[in-house]
């Protein structure tokens, strides 16, 4: 992720609805949530939620897709990701002991992926 990107990211998450959108869209998983599942669970009107969802998808945090007359919105884990990686990077000059636990946290996704993996590999 370069710098203009994850500044486009910032932007976007600081806005509290924004945040609580995606937010609510991590805890959701892959499959995301309908539209107006959102709006309930944010407690915003849809044309407000319409312009929010806007700002997140253009910064690329999220994506959406068509479900028979439903818009699916979900987290672009990804993009997330990278994000995390963007301000992680350099983290404390190479001092583990300070930055250690917060890049175990980031991997914690990675790590229930694997072991999902895993466990489907051995059942097949």
């Amino acid at each position: 992720m370069d710098e203009s990107q994850a500044v486009a990211s910032f932007a976007a998450l600081s806005q509290e609805t924004r945040l609580r959108v995606l937010r609510r869209l991590v805890q959701a998983g892959p499959d995301g949530l309908a539209a107006g599942v959102i709006a309930d669970a944010v407690a915003v009107s849809p044309s407000n939620l319409s312009f929010h969802l806007k700002e997140l998808e253009r910064a690329g945090l999220i994506a959406q897709r068509r479900a028979a007359r439903s818009i699916i919105y979900a987290a672009n884990y990804e993009a997330l990701g990278e994000l995390i990686r963007f301000l992680m990077e350099d983290c404390c000059s190479g001092r583990i002991e300070i930055c250690g636990p917060a890049i175990a946290s980031v991997t914690c996704c990675d790590d229930a992926a694997t072991t999902t993996n895993t466990s489907e590999e051995a059942d097949a």
